[in-house]
């Protein structure tokens, strides 16, 4: 069947969210971005419709629930409970519960592919890679689809998939694998940031009024378990308004989840203080009760002072081992403040880790404070980007006009005025006017509404932000001449990416043949240079040396169908993906084809 949709997808740690909008509406307007229901279990044998899918996958045993009630429409018998049952059962049995997935999917220190999940499970109980339990709720979320839209099966839509900014090229591939073995078919993925800024534009028909030429405008991102800053640029071109993202943070694990640990041991001391001993396992059960609590009390129309938490026992005295205590919301606001949030100076750099040692686990931040973090983005990372549309303070610090929040610990008022105090003290300090807050009226949809929105401006029907890349780079070619004793082939520069490709856009170097070795190991050379922009996609520079910087090389063995070390003739295509890779795709004349990829984005360490 034809294409009728385009939708959205918000894959994340804490909740995932599904965003669509008609693809075949006339192209001079664009549709309504609406959010689909997604039906799951919210209590044993109970379907109902939920507008979020918890990221919780529950790991049952032969009696955690009766026979049949954990079917849902599309499965008689699964294996998993996902959602908002698994969430609930998990806050109880710890131990069976998987969270925080994409996370430990963007953790290189692990295999993500092995079953490791969950990470504190007991013997029996069957683990699962991070890769899988991706996979599971993006097969939820399919089946719902089907379920909702029987008319228009999931797998003939256009879907986009949003990641992390800061996603690494192996947390990208994984999830494409997740998706691909979910049943996606025709799937791209989009950087949340950018996603959350296009659903403001959705919301906003008129934000060509709300910013104006020069303006900076910050998106930060505090989910469950990251926290994400970007920087996009309001530039103009032959009269009108567009926008650039001109800098993009480091993946910071720091989210929800520290919030949730540190209320967590927050009640343990005080458990402790009345003579309650918790282990492992109930720690670990307190956390996922102190997310419900938090979640609960900064419900942003909650006037609760307090909220119930409730452990249960352990070994054969379940009811009289179990222990209740309460979450206060001061407490929250408190450790919130002082803890994540403290007024600190622009100057202050997060602490790091010094530790030798310490336990194979998720890489989180060494240092909660956001506020730090934010330091450090807007002293180092952003204020070194050499994109001339970064507003500069006295000092250097960038300088944003406006900030947009979003994820779900930003739905809290507390924690967006404490952002908005400590960076107006920043900008004053560098003499600056105060940044002015874009309300986006739906952080917790944002994401998904946002990557709907973008597969509308792909099409035309919307306003796309430029991510335009700040190099030129080359792959080097070995030069056809007779061997010289001594002395290696000289090596030419092919210009393969020309500065300020944009990202999401590809092209063709078809008018010459190169020459590919597969099937045994080889080594490509990549170069750039930041000097020459002008370098036309498909020239070749004879000199390497010069203003060309050369990158690590890429050592591979390509796949090869034939005999090792076949040279096959091939022609050259580049694609700069929406997440800041660029792939260099080499094509043989038999339509095989071999990717080499690395990462276009700036590093600052």
């Amino acid at each position: 069947m034809p294409q009728q949709y385009i939708i959205g997808i918000d894959l994340g740690t804490t909740n995932c969210a599904v965003a669509y909008a008609l693809a075949n509406s006339d192209p001079r307007e664009s549709p309504p971005v609406e959010l689909l229901p997604i039906p799951q279990l919210v209590n044993p044998g109970e379907l109902r419709d939920e507008p979020l899918l918890p990221s919780f996958l529950y790991i049952p045993g032969s009696s955690d629930f009766p026979a049949g009630s954990i079917a849902v429409p599309w499965d008689a018998a699964p294996h998993y409970v996902t959602g908002a049952l698994a969430q609930k059962r998990g806050a109880e049995v710890a131990s069976r519960l998987v969270a925080s997935a994409k996370s430990w999917l963007s953790h290189p220190g692990v295999d993500r592919t092995a079953a490791i999940l969950p990470p504190n499970a007991p013997e029996g109980v069957g683990k699962i890679s991070p890769v899988e339990a991706a996979q599971r709720f993006l097969e939820h979320l399919r089946a719902a689809w089907d379920a909702k839209m029987p008319d228009a099966q999931f797998a003939d839509q256009q879907v986009f998939v949003t990641v992390p900014a800061s996603f690494d090229a192996v947390a990208r591939e994984l999830t494409l694998k997740a998706a691909e073995l979910a049943g996606y078919k025709n799937l791209l993925l989009l950087e949340e940031p950018q996603a959350a800024f296009y659903a403001w534009i959705e919301r906003h028909t008129d934000w060509r009024q709300r910013v104006q030429v020069g303006d900076l405008i910050l998106v930060i991102d505090i989910g469950g378990g990251t926290t994400d800053f970007t920087l996009i640029a309001v530039t103009e071109q032959s009269g009108d308004l567009q926008l650039d993202r001109v800098a993009v943070g480091e993946h910071i694990l720091l989210g929800g989840d520290n919030v949730d640990l540190a209320l967590a041991r927050h009640l343990e001391q005080q458990l402790t203080a009345q003579g309650a001993t918790l282990d492992a396992m109930q720690l670990h059960a307190l956390w996922q009760q102190c997310r419900l609590a938090k979640e609960r009390l900064l419900e942003p129309d909650s006037k609760k002072r307090e909220h119930p938490v409730t452990i249960l026992g352990r070994g054969t005295g379940l009811v009289g081992g179990t222990v209740k205590t309460k979450l206060l919301r001061e407490d929250v606001d408190r450790i919130l403040g002082e803890g994540f949030l403290p007024a600190v100076s622009s100057q202050d750099m997060p602490l790091r880790r010094k530790t030798g040692f310490s336990e194979i686990g998720l890489p989180y931040a060494a240092d909660a404070a956001i506020t730090r973090q934010l330091a450090r983005f807007l002293r180092q990372q952003a204020a070194q980007s050499e994109h001339g549309s970064v507003r500069r303070g006295s000092s250097g610090l960038a300088a944003p006009t406006h900030v947009l929040f979003n994820g779900g610990v930003l739905r809290a008022s507390l924690v967006r005025k404490r952002i908005i105090e400590v960076l107006n003290r920043w900008l004053g300090e560098e003499g600056m006017q105060p940044v002015v807050s874009l309300i986006g009226e739906d952080l917790m949809h944002a994401v998904a509404r946002g990557a709907a929105y973008y597969g509308l401006a792909r099409s035309g029907r919307g306003v796309r932000i430029r991510g335009g890349i700040p190099r030129t780079y080359y792959v080097g070619v070995e030069s056809s001449l007779p061997a010289v004793p001594g002395m290696p082939a000289p090596v030419k520069a092919l210009t393969v990416a020309p500065f300020g490709m944009e990202e999401g856009s590809s092209l063709q170097l078809r008018d010459r043949e190169f020459g590919l070795t597969v099937g045994e190991p080889a080594e490509f050379r990549f170069f750039q240079s930041a000097a020459r922009k002008n370098d036309a996609a498909g020239a070749m520079l004879d000199d390497v040396a010069g203003d060309l910087e050369e990158l690590s090389p890429i050592e591979v063995c390509l796949p090869a169908s034939g005999n090792a070390g076949e040279f096959v003739p091939v022609t050259l295509e580049t694609v700069v993906t929406e997440t800041g890779m660029l792939q260099l795709w080499s094509v043989a004349r038999d339509g095989r084809r071999w990717k080499l990829e690395f990462n276009v984005r700036e590093k600052v360490k």
